[in-house]
């Protein structure tokens, strides 16, 4: 199986803005993620993944195991169903809600795309391991 631990810079990202207005998130949401980079970080526990991503204005993580459902917060307050499986160099989480995101992190050497997918939006994010 594909060690998906590290931490990663984002060198890059399109379409970001358009899916998060696909997902409903408040203008000055999206103008604010507009200009931000992220890093993120994953680790692993025993059977216990954790994706944690910074940026300047906030951190999140999501703990959780592969092929188990968990709850996942969403923006509001709310809490979704999300549910992360490999496949091969792939980390496939679908969260589910008022509108579905399927986030499929991709391995690659040393660098991570991320394609974060709702209805005919996508938006895709590259990362370099550090």
């Amino acid at each position: 199986m594909t060690d998906f631990t590290g931490k990663y810079k984002q060198t890059s990202s399109e379409n970001f803005d358009a899916l998060l207005k696909e997902l409903g998130l408040p203008d000055e949401v999206v103008n604010r993620a507009r200009s931000q980079t992220a890093e993120v970080e994953i680790t692993k526990d025993g059977s216990v993944y954790t994706i944690k991503t910074v940026t300047t204005s906030r951190t999140w993580e999501t703990k959780f195991e592969l092929g188990k459902e968990f709850d996942t917060p969403r923006f509001g307050g709310k809490t979704a169903k999300s549910l992360v499986v490999a496949d091969g160099n792939k980390l496939i989480e679908t969260i589910k809600g008022e509108k579905e995101l399927k986030i499929v992190r991709e391995f690659n050497g040393n660098e991570l795309r991320q394609t974060s997918t709702t209805g005919a939006v996508v938006a895709v994010a590259t990362f370099a391991k550090q």
